[in-house]
């Protein structure tokens, strides 16, 4: 694994009311979420950014109003319409 290392204020901390180690956490899936939001990464590997299993993970991103399914109305039509 490799680790990224970044200064951050320290009242970036106090102001989340988080420890250094919580925020890190948090940020790591916030960024997975947003990442899988823009269809840049798959359910699978976000999960895996986020150090958390893949229901873990759908759980998170709903709590951040992100939905879990990233299909839209036209790709399910196609998929749809292949099926038959």
């Amino acid at each position: 694994m490799t680790t990224i290392a970044f200064d951050l204020p320290e009242a970036s901390f106090s102001a989340l009311r988080k420890a250094p180690e919580e925020f890190a956490r948090e940020m790591r899936l916030a960024a997975a979420v947003k990442w899988y939001e823009l269809g840049l990464v798959s359910q699978g590997k976000a999960a895996a950014i986020a150090g958390v299993t893949r229901a873990g993970f759908i759980e998170a991103a709903s709590r951040m109003r992100v939905s879990p399914l990233q299909t839209t109305a036209a790709e399910l039509r196609e998929e749809l319409r292949d099926a038959d």
